[in-house]
């Protein structure tokens, strides 16, 4: 068999493939940014002294470590659209539902993950560092934002670095409900060329190269927070 990646260069395909690749980067950045918000604030909550707020985390998420992302990103696409008022939907209808639906669903499921990094940090840091702060007249939110998290941050950057790529990974899976992200395009192109290992040879190639950087700016970061800890 004859490899001819020259295919990928023809008609529109650079086009396509060079917007799923812009695609696939924002549904990325914006589902990470959602995962690491929520997940701190999961992770805070968790650590509070206000029971019904720490079952309802817990709660949280199990569900999410439970069930499969796919099964979340179609509850999000198919169902949560039908609770919404009619106008609400014709309004997501308009903008791109699917790549909204998509990108709260893999940031919801993957703050689950994150909040547990990060809470696996706070829990390593010793409590007399949030009694000294609550002594020196901040609440408990305060002394989390100013003397806690930046740590516990530092400490869980490892798992932290792995669900990222993982996120970014997951992308791939709202291809099923119709975003144009990068896999979509691929399977779009291999169906129109029938050149299957050169399509998706390249994609691949992709995710890896995207991969490697993630995780060669997280080690980058960990080395550069090592050292200022010295």
């Amino acid at each position: 068999m004859n490899l001819d990646f020259s295919i990928l260069l023809q008609g529109e395909y650079p086009r396509l493939i060079a917007g799923g690749l812009v695609t696939m980067l924002e549904l990325a950045v914006l589902a990470w940014i959602l995962a690491l918000a929520l997940g701190t604030v999961l992770a805070v909550i968790r650590l509070s002294n206000v029971r019904w707020a720490r079952a309802a985390v817990a709660a949280y998420v199990e569900y999410h470590q439970s069930v499969p992302i796919l099964v979340q990103i179609f509850l999000w696409y198919f169902g949560i659209p039908t609770l919404l008022p009619e106008g609400v939907q014709q309004w997501f209808n308009k903008n791109h539902s699917e790549f909204v639906f998509a990108f709260i669903a893999i940031g919801l499921c993957m703050a689950a993950y994150m909040s547990e990094d990060l809470r696996g940090g706070i829990r390593s840091i010793p409590k007399a560092q949030l009694e000294a702060s609550r002594a020196l007249g901040m609440t408990y939110l305060q002394a989390c934002r100013k003397v806690i998290l930046p740590q516990a941050i530092r400490i869980a950057l490892p798992p932290l670095i792995s669900h990222t790529v993982l996120l970014f990974k997951n992308t791939s899976l709202a291809m099923t409900i119709g975003v144009l992200e990068l896999t979509y395009v691929t399977r779009q192109i291999e169906s129109d060329t029938f050149r299957t290992v050169e399509v998706y040879l390249c994609a691949t190639l992709a995710y890896l190269g995207i991969s490697v950087l993630i995780m060669t700016g997280g080690t980058a970061l960990e080395r550069r927070y090592q050292i200022k800890a010295r």
